[in-house]
């Protein structure tokens, strides 16, 4: 680890990924919002200085900048709606890196954790978090927390809770189908894979997954019965699909990962989702074979 991070290309890369995740960190304070912009904010203009975002990424930070403006509450109607089309467009296009001026920096590839694993590589993305950002800024109707007298108690009962449950069903499934094995380990990069983990990965996923859509199913059906399950149902569905490259097999337990997180997030809020999101990834990261079996 001293011998990579002596590099100083490497060493800027990680500095100015720490801004970005103690940007992220401060989401969970509303009133820290000065704050996570100006973290954010340099975060962005050091990626620029070092070459880490080109000029062309100042489009996808426009087409941000705009949805933000248009789904606003005063505008039309249909603003809103094209505002939320606009988001939702391009923060696929940011989480399947396809935006071109983003340079995202590679800390390790193609290492095996262990002997029968396939390679592993990773990656400090500066674009897939951009979306996560926006809907923590922009979203208003994102619930971060549990409800009741005891909001934070709220949220670690049900993301401790979903990520049991998580575990149960994915990594039991992941066994039987031959994905996993046992394989426990704590790797050199262990603190860094979880901090990018549960700061940027887990937290735009659920924001997007939970926060964006759950959310505004829940209550576009909240006159309904089922309209709870259903959108737990449909968020869990997308959630799978969106992680098809991997295969069917693991495209299933993403399906099944995302009922255990939706259920999370209808008792606890985002904070319980990442809770719960995060808990699987670190039991899977550091007790079977990752990412899984060659």
């Amino acid at each position: 680890m001293n011998a990579l991070l002596a590099d100083t290309g490497t060493l800027w890369s990680v500095s100015i990924w720490g801004l970005l995740c103690a940007a992220a960190a401060t989401l969970w304070w509303r009133k820290a919002r000065i704050a996570t912009l100006a973290l954010l904010a340099l975060a962005l203009a050091a990626a620029f200085a070092r070459g880490l975002l080109a000029p062309p990424a100042l489009a996808a930070l426009a087409l941000l900048a705009l949805a933000a403006w248009l789904v606003r509450p005063q505008r039309p109607r249909a603003a809103r709606i094209g505002g939320h089309a606009l988001f939702v467009l391009t923060a696929f296009a940011l989480g399947l890196h396809l935006l071109p001026g983003f340079d995202n920096p590679r800390l390790l590839a193609d290492l095996e954790l262990s002997a029968d694993s396939a390679p592993m590589s990773l990656y400090f993305n500066f674009d897939k978090p951009l979306a996560g950002f926006w809907l923590l800024l922009c979203w208003p109707l994102l619930r971060l927390y549990g409800s009741g007298e005891r909001p934070l108690a709220a949220s670690l009962g049900a993301g401790l809770a979903g990520a049991a449950a998580a575990a149960a069903l994915c990594l039991g499934l992941g066994v039987a189908l031959g994905l996993l094995a046992w394989a426990p380990k704590w790797p050199w990069f262990g603190a860094l894979w979880a901090l990018n983990n549960l700061l940027l990965v887990a937290l735009t996923e659920e924001a997007m997954f939970r926060g964006y859509l759950q959310e505004s199913l829940q209550r576009r059906w909240q006159a309904q019965r089922w309209g709870a399950h259903a959108a737990i149902a449909v968020a869990a569905l997308a959630f799978g699909l969106v992680h098809l490259g991997g295969g069917w097999r693991f495209a299933l337990a993403a399906t099944l990962a995302g009922l255990a997180y939706g259920w999370a997030y209808r008792k606890g809020g985002l904070a319980a989702a990442v809770l719960a999101h995060f808990g699987l990834n670190l039991l899977h990261f550091t007790l079977f074979t990752y990412p899984q079996l060659a």
